[in-house]
């Protein structure tokens, strides 16, 4: 595009945008300009042939590989546009706030830039950018247009080097608040301006010669996940696990402030730590725990809430652990042992010891050795890997010494005996989306400490019951409104899900009462999980009305690993028997046998022994083109079907997509998304076109894990079609997912000649072909089970992992049956193909 299409769009009488430029050396140079114009984005330039290539990046550019941002090419602009800032008025071309992001230079892969032409020639555009911000390898990639679409759409990528990053990347989390005011007040003022330039002419705007600086970024503490015992895993570091408050320390320009995970500023709090942290001659924010310890160096957590330095015993002590910002450097995409190198030499130059730099070692046993001699609350585990902010995350590891857990109080009953103001507080926590009771804590108070809580639950007192459930005890209680959090240590959880021996720890005032959730170490330590592991007796027999089936070998193992029996497969799928079984009524049910367990070989059966089985079975003679011959397939319409079958070692339940009663007409078409040696996050970026196109379409379709490690989507299909129907129909569909992704998916049936693609599954829709139902588990690892999802789970975050056999009854209870609507929807494929193909021609 030549300089023509940028004049001709613009008055420069009236906007202080550069009208031409021209480079004075041999180095090429890169702008990434924030734009808040009517939709906030990013101009991405690269200097060639003396003009600025331009791209519009919606979402802004990112350090992710994961990310494929859409880039949007636009007219080119002049070389001097790299330095513009300003505003650009309203009611003229690009109306909005302009500042620079990052600046710098770039080059070719291969240092030719014969090569950038031919790249931005061919729509495959590969180049290294040196900038403050963006820095590596990048590709370009033009997106081939359908017809009648635009041809200017491409995808900005990051390619994966030591400046990449696998953590969330927002390019605005790196822009400074005034910026981001400054385009939000013009947007405000965007009417009014708009009737005063039709009035009379705008000055032009100044246009600033400074580029931004780097954002000083927001506190947003990376998160641990406790876990069960020190983790078999080479490469780690481990850190003392400190018993204080998170606290983020902010140095800027010889300011201090200290900032709690809550956002909350404790500086005044702790103003020696503050003042120590002063010295620093840098701009940086430092991640660590403030401490209150004793002259023994033993930390006291009381001690921290309402800390006054002339009368407590304890020193504060700020534990520094890592660095996420240093003058002007973004480094949470640096591995951790970076950052901690930097973070040394930075404190290097405070001497004080109240500030102190948190060291590390490569001896985890060793290390938990000496917390246990010495009385540590825990261990830190962590991974050489980048900082994620305001994430939970496996990167970081804790074990504790001794059980702790958050709790909201919700209430407290009265005294008795010679104690005074309370008798114990009443705790409570949030689980599944409500607040539930866990039971009451009476140990750990001090009277100068019983004093002081009573005196702040007495201002937050309310007659109402801040819960649904029975409390025990309830007319000795006095409720409150759940907003203070406390911390208590206990022996375990009981089978109730209630802590056993809570002993008073301190209040945490760092810490929302929403954030206050169960927290295990194991799956062993869930109250649910201590129920299902109880020891299963090795036969049941159980009755349905007349009919009886006898549940056998329960004890034996089905999960060698996870150590998960025959009896808890038959408890989950007697827990979701009301759901699944509306999914398998009337269906032919191909059986996947695995009766030694997952590590075993198994086998499918579809001819049953009709002489063997339970008189009151039912089975459906179904010819089978492969063999020439009726084949008797089962039939399971109720629960005590479904337990016979679970008890012959079925761990997953395989439907046809058809009934016995109508086998040559499908109730759904489905597009099975499955990858091979691919990231996942791939399939998601698949089943989100899918499910663009199928809403272009005006299909309602709904979406499942497959329990496995891809995506099933389910559309219901109105009476009368036949299995070619919907077989074409998702071919089609395939195919315009397949234009869309076309480096990372394939309608190549054979895994050899698809490496490292999806597979765009049509040939499911065939007569015969069976897929996991609704709620079956797989013999996978971890007993995974196929999911039914929201669509707006279809996200980065999705992991199939998180749904199994032990959490499945609960996501049932909290958000029910999500496919519940399925069977009385009904989708007319000929129209939806119409309406499609009309809103392409158009």
């Amino acid at each position: 595009m030549a300089l023509k299409e940028y004049h001709k769009k613009r008055d420069f009488t009236k906007t202080a945008e550069p009208k031409a430029g021209k480079s004075d050396n041999k180095t090429l140079r890169f702008v990434i300009q924030r734009h808040h114009a009517s939709r906030l984005h990013y101009d991405f330039r690269l200097e060639l042939d003396g003009v600025l290539k331009s791209w519009a990046v919606p979402k802004g550019p990112s350090l992710n590989p994961k990310d494929k941002r859409l880039a949007m090419m636009v007219e080119d602009h002049p070389y001097d546009y790299r330095t513009f800032e300003g505003t650009i008025p309203m009611g003229h071309y690009g109306g909005g706030t302009v500042s620079i992001f990052d600046s710098g230079t770039y080059k070719a892969l291969d240092s030719d830039i014969k090569s950038l032409r031919k790249g931005l020639k061919e729509g495959n555009l590969k180049f290294s950018l040196s900038g403050k911000k963006m820095k590596g390898e990048f590709a370009l990639v033009k997106i081939h247009a359908r017809e009648g679409e635009q041809d200017n759409a491409w995808l900005l990528i990051k390619h994966r080097d030591k400046f990449a990053t696998d953590a969330e990347y927002d390019a605005e989390d790196h822009v400074r608040a005034a910026v981001k005011k400054a385009g939000i007040a013009f947007k405000e003022k965007a009417g009014k301006a708009e009737k005063e330039t039709r009035k009379r002419p705008s000055k032009p705007a100044p246009a600033s010669t400074q580029p931004d600086s780097e954002e000083f970024p927001a506190y947003k503490p990376m998160l641990a996940t406790l876990i069960d015992g020190l983790p078999d895993e080479t490469g780690l570091v481990f850190e003392k696990k400190y018993d204080g408050y998170r606290i983020g320390a902010a140095v800027r320009q010889g300011n201090v402030q200290l900032i709690s995970r809550k956002g909350q500023d404790y500086t005044g709090m702790y103003e020696a730590v503050a003042k120590s942290l002063r010295k620093l001659d840098a701009e940086a924010l430092i991640d660590g725990e403030i401490v209150a310890e004793d002259t023994s160096g033993v930390s006291r957590f009381q001690a921290l809430q309402n800390y006054n330095a002339a009368e407590s015993k304890t020193t504060l002590c700020y534990y520094a652990f890592d660095l996420l910002y240093l003058n002007g450097h973004d480094l949470t995409g640096l591995p951790l042992l970076k950052r901690k190198q930097l973070l040394k030499a930075l404190l290097g130059k405070v001497k004080a010891k109240n500030v102190q730099f948190s060291g590390h070692s490569e001896n985890g046993s060793q290390l938990f050795e000496q917390a246990a001699k010495e009385n540590w609350e825990g261990i830190m585990a962590k991974r050489d890997e980048p900082y994620r902010l305001g994430r939970r995350s496996e990167s970081w590891m804790k074990v504790k010494l001794s059980q702790a857990q958050e709790a909201v109080i919700i209430g407290y009953t009265q005294p008795d005996g010679g104690r005074k103001f309370f008798r114990s507080l009443v705790l409570g926590m949030h689980k599944d989306g409500k607040l539930v009771y866990i039971g009451n804590c009476g140990s750990g108070f001090s009277d100068k400490l019983l004093k002081e809580l009573y005196e702040q639950m007495q201002e937050i007192e309310q007659k109402t019951k801040p819960l649904r459930e029975k409390v025990p005890m309830e007319r000795k209680i006095t409720w409150l409104k759940p907003k203070l959090v406390c911390e208590v240590t206990f022996s375990e959880w009981t089978e109730d899900a209630h802590l056993r021996h809570p002993v008073f720890k301190g209040l945490r005032a760092d810490k929302h009462p929403e954030e206050v959730k169960p927290e295990y170490a194991s799956d062993q330590d869930k109250p649910n999980e201590k129920m299902a592991k109880k020891e299963p007796t090795q036969e049941e027999s159980l009755k349905f009305g007349a009919k009886t089936v006898k549940l056998t070998n329960l004890q034996k193992i089905y999960w060698p690993k996870e150590k998960i029996t025959k009896g808890e497969l038959l408890n989950y799928y007697r827990s979701v028997a009301g759901q699944i079984l509306p999914y398998l009524k009337d269906k032919p049910l191909s059986l996947n046998r695995h009766p030694n367990g997952i590590a075993a070989p198994g086998f499918f059966q579809k001819d049953l022994d009709t002489e063997t089985i339970p008189k009151w079975i039912k089975y459906a003679p179904m010819f089978s083109e492969s063999t020439g011959k009726d084949v008797d397939y089962l039939i399971c319409n109720d629960e005590v079907t479904l337990l016979w079958m679970v008890n012959l070692g079925c761990i997953e339940i395989n439907p046809w997509l058809s009934t016995h009663k109508k086998p040559e007409e499908p109730l759904f078409a489905v597009f099975d998304i499955d990858p091979h040696d691919i990231e996942f996050i791939e399939a998601v970026r698949v089943a989100q076109t899918a499910h663009r196109i199928l809403q272009q379409m005006g299909i309602t379709a709904f979406i499942k894990t497959s329990g496995s490690k891809g995506l099933h989507i389910f559309i219901p299909l109105k009476a009368g079609y036949t299995y070619d129907h919907s077989k074409d129909f998702v071919h089609y569909l395939a195919t315009q997912v397949l234009e869309a992704h076309p480096d990372t998916t394939s309608l190549e049936r054979s895994p050899s000649k698809r490496k490292n693609k999806i597979y765009l599954d049509y040939l499911q829709n065939r007569r015969g072909q069976t897929i996991a139902a609704p709620y079956s588990a797989r013999p996978k690892p971890n007993a995974t089970v196929s999911a039914p999802l929201e669509w707006d789970e279809v996200n980065d975050e999705l992991d199939l992992r998180s749904y199994t056999i032990h959490n499945m009854a609960g996501r049932l209870e909290k958000k029910g049956d999500l496919w519940k609507d399925i069977l009385k929807t009904k989708n007319n494929l000929q129209k939806a193909l119409k309406t499609f193909k009309s809103n392409k021609d158009s």
